[in-house]
């Protein structure tokens, strides 16, 4: 990976390595010789494509695709940036080199392409819904094994903000955990009590469990399945005192009636596990 690269990903907030190892394991997935492609075209033959746009939307994941390309020694030259709107029809990203090459890493390539630019994509949606209410897009921990980083990054480049990276950033106390130390209050005080200085919390299914929540001294509580009223009340009872998230069968035609309750975030499990793969396809030029 070359030093460039490695700046682009660490600016990015994604860790080179970890970026690399992915495309490694995704790259051994086809085996070693493409069948295909060895018997058609000579190993002095060179091709130059170029990774392009078949829709509107918002692209994320240039340089993790760049990597794949790095690991076969190929050039790739991007010609926007993660987080830009784009159209069909755009050239987002050019790539060179032996023939054999490029067409080894045009499907792992475009596969991180098309879904980290389908999560941004989705986000911008909800960001566009709630613009101008103050409110935020935030995601969850509903994320595919080992592209959890990636994903978080595919949010933040379509305009959305992060919940938690895992279970060790930051606690969130829920039902099954309210149900298990018997109160709001006590399951609060026990987390509390451990991790003094960590981001706590709370998740509500009621206005009553809010002013429990609030009595016990917490400053971030999610709004379980509430409806429009109710997380209008809650607000009106949190006067600021908390943030408030509102989550749990959120859809984006109804995403800008929440927003304008005066909650601070939107939960939207959606972004990453439901966002459609942006069509963007890889053609010899």
């Amino acid at each position: 990976m070359t030093p460039e690269l490695t700046e682009r990903l660490t600016a990015a907030g994604l860790d080179p390595q970890a970026v690399e190892d992915l495309a490694r394991r995704a790259l051994a997935e086809d085996g070693d010789v493409d069948v295909t492609s060895e018997p058609i075209f000579g190993p002095q033959e060179t091709a130059r494509g170029e990774f392009t746009a078949r829709q509107d939307g918002v692209v994320a994941g240039l340089p993790v695709a760049a990597a794949v390309c790095g690991l076969l020694d190929l050039r790739a030259v991007p010609h926007v940036r993660d987080g830009e709107r784009v159209i069909a029809g755009q050239v987002l990203m050019t790539v060179s080199g032996p023939t054999r090459a490029v067409l080894r890493a045009e499907r792992i390539a475009l596969n991180l392409l098309t879904h980290l630019s389908g999560v941004a994509t989705e986000t911008r949606r909800w960001v566009d819904a709630v613009a101008g209410t103050g409110a935020r897009i935030r995601d969850t921990r509903k994320t595919l094994p080992g592209l959890r980083a990636l994903q978080k990054y595919a949010v933040r480049c379509g305009g959305g903000v992060n919940h938690r990276m895992g279970l060790h950033d930051a606690a969130l106390i829920k039902d099954n955990h309210i149900a298990a130390a018997g109160s709001v209050t006590k399951a609060y005080e026990a987390v509390r009590a451990m991790y003094p200085s960590l981001h706590v919390q709370v998740e509500c299914d009621t206005l009553a469990q809010v002013e429990e929540a609030l009595a016990a001294g917490a400053t971030s509580i999610l709004l379980d399945n509430m409806t429009v009223g109710e997380m209008t009340e809650a607000v009106r009872l949190v006067a600021g005192r908390a943030e408030l998230e509102a989550s749990g069968g959120l859809t984006l035609d109804r995403a800008r009636d929440v927003a304008v309750t005066g909650v601070d975030y939107l939960a939207v499990g959606a972004l990453t596990h439901s966002a459609r793969s942006f069509d963007i396809g890889l053609d010899f030029s």
